[in-house]
């Protein structure tokens, strides 16, 4: 495992973006594994840190008029997320994960390395309030073995996330 401030390149458009903002985050590599059944218990396994402070990013599908109807959730890997909450969250009728070619074509990444920061499109976000009992959690950074680190309060400024309890 490594780690390395913001200040030394890891080259995805999250990491880019956050470097923008002057956000703060410090970037963790790891050797990912092709045959691993989740990516974010790998990642939270291969960091050495606790499921809860690793969150995943999901794109979901819902009968919102904006966006093709897309959003964003962000929930911890050991938890699933709870599609009646997110259609609530967001006013709709129901909720449904995205098929993997639309999350891609959408977020600008590849399934197992979608970061919810520097997406093609900036979705609707919302953040499992789950994560604010963190002082710090790690969210994709872009590809599969690259994880980036940083405060709950700083991932909402840098995707526009509500907050919200939308994990089970």
């Amino acid at each position: 495992m490594s780690s390395r401030r913001h200040s030394q390149p890891a080259g995805t458009p999250a990491t880019l973006a956050l470097r923008r903002a002057g956000i703060d985050f410090t970037a963790h590599e790891f050797e990912h594994d092709r045959d691993a059944g989740s990516y974010g218990l790998e990642a939270a396994a291969a960091l050495r840190v606790e499921p809860e402070r690793v969150f995943k990013t999901l794109v979901a599908q819902t009968d919102r008029a904006a966006d093709k109807g897309l959003v964003v959730a962000i929930v911890p890997v050991d938890r699933q997320l709870d599609l009646k909450a997110l259609a609530r969250e967001f006013g709709c009728k129901r909720a449904t994960l995205a098929e993997s070619s639309a999350a891609e074509r959408s977020s600008g990444y590849l399934v197992g390395g979608i970061s919810p920061v520097g997406q093609k499109r900036r979705l609707a976000t919302v953040l499992d309030s789950s994560a604010t009992t963190h002082e710090t959690i790690l969210v994709s950074g872009g590809r599969r073995g690259l994880d980036i680190e940083l405060t709950p309060a700083d991932l909402v400024a840098a995707t526009g996330a509500r907050v919200a309890a939308v994990a089970r």
